[in-house]
């Protein structure tokens, strides 16, 4: 797609969903893993040793100590006492999105994170959808601009945007009238997750994304989009990549793997003396911010040196089962990604729909009230100590 320029005035993302958050900050490594068991082995290593050895073993920062008061996340059932005296079970590993296309664990209790970003808890459920500002990619790299999930993301430094501001997959986090202009324009009326498939395939550098009253030209826009959406989400459906082609373990990975070697010619994965084939090199050649997909999550399970005595060593003592699973289907979406690149690049916008237009339409500027979060009356929220506070 070509790049943008100042005489195509596309609206910016920032004013399509202006509802966004900076991602959430944990402040310590060890709270995430890519395996639950590891997390709950850390929290009860963690609650076994007293005073100056557990403050030692939590890595305190300047926000968060182990005598810090903070109340639960929103919708998490965890302790408010204070850590250094805490004494309950862990609470509940939930998956979280780590690093594009890295799914891992998390310990969700607010005493262990920085700055957890309840506003985005508050509005994490089954419909919703998390779009996150990929890392800037370096000059010539092809890498998205965008990425959706479904799992609350901890990717940094982007903005968070929420697809909807409230629970239920209600009040779109969309400017206010803009679907009314889309409907006016095309000659129907798009819901959020389309205008979300069209951001996804039309996005351009700079994060504009240009817009068109072209039906036929949307139609297909928000087709590729979807599959885009879909790989991106998944919901546990398992994408295959066409003609039969399929990764499969040629040689089984070793129980406690240490070096990783990618093979172009023979699309062979290499894992010590494991084997996975076929590989294609679209697939080890996606990137993210100028960072290998495949590189980077393999790197974080192989595992590097890491310091002895902290909790972040304490990890898995073989290479668990479900982790070729999710390399395998990884490995399927990357590959199935990266078909999708050239049908996005070929999308020409025509007769686009321009941030002046939409400024003419009263769709811009978007109110300010429509760049915060939406407000939660309904329920109450633990706070420190077991004190509950009204939203």
């Amino acid at each position: 797609m070509p790049s943008v320029t100042p005489d195509d005035d596309a609206p910016l993302l920032a004013d399509l969903m202006p509802w966004s958050v900076a991602p959430p900050r944990l402040g310590r490594g060890w709270p995430t893993a890519p395996d639950a068991a590891s997390l709950k082995a850390r929290w009860d290593a963690l609650l076994k040793a007293e005073g100056p050895d557990r403050e030692a073993l939590f890595e305190p920062t300047r926000a968060r100590t182990p005598h810090s008061a903070v109340g639960q996340l929103p919708g998490r059932h965890s302790g408010t006492e204070k850590l250094a005296r805490a004494t309950g079970p862990c609470a509940e590993p939930v998956r979280v999105l780590r690093a594009p296309f890295d799914e891992q664990w998390l310990i969700p209790d607010h005493r262990l994170i920085d700055a957890a970003r309840p506003e985005l808890w508050r509005v994490a459920d089954e419909r919703q959808v998390f779009v996150v500002e990929a890392p800037p990619p370096p000059p010539a790299s092809a890498g998205p601009l965008l990425l959706a999930s479904p799992l609350l993301p901890l990717l940094r430094p982007g903005r968070v945007r929420p697809l909807y501001r409230r629970p239920d997959g209600t009040e779109p986090n969309l400017a206010p009238g803009l679907l009314a202009h889309l409907a006016t324009r095309l000659g129907h009326r798009p819901d959020p997750l389309d205008v979300l498939a069209w951001t996804l395939t039309a996005v351009r550098p700079g994060l504009a994304v240009p817009l068109t009253a072209d039906p036929e030209l949307w139609s297909r826009g928000v087709e590729l989009g979807h599959r885009v959406l879909w790989l991106m989400r998944r919901n546990g459906d398992r994408p295959k990549l066409p003609g039969g082609r399929r990764p499969y373990v040629r040689a089984p990975l070793p129980t406690r793997p240490v070096t990783v070697h990618y093979d172009r010619d023979e699309e062979t994965l290499q894992v010590d003396e494991g084997r996975i084939s076929p590989v294609p090199p679209e697939a080890w050649d996606f990137e993210v911010g100028g960072v290998r997909v495949l590189e980077e999550w393999l790197a974080v399970r192989v595992g590097g040196p890491v310091e002895p005595g902290t909790l972040e060593a304490i990890r898995p003592a073989t290479w668990p089962q479900t982790w070729t699973s999710e390399l395998l289907e990884l490995i399927t979406v990357l590959a199935l990604l990266a078909e999708l690149r050239p049908q996005r690049d070929e999308l020409e916008v025509r007769d686009p729909i321009t941030a002046a237009e939409l400024r003419t339409a009263g769709v811009l500027p978007v109110p300010d009230r429509a760049r915060r979060p939406a407000s939660v009356l309904d329920h109450q929220e633990e706070g420190p100590e077991g004190q509950f506070t009204l939203l």
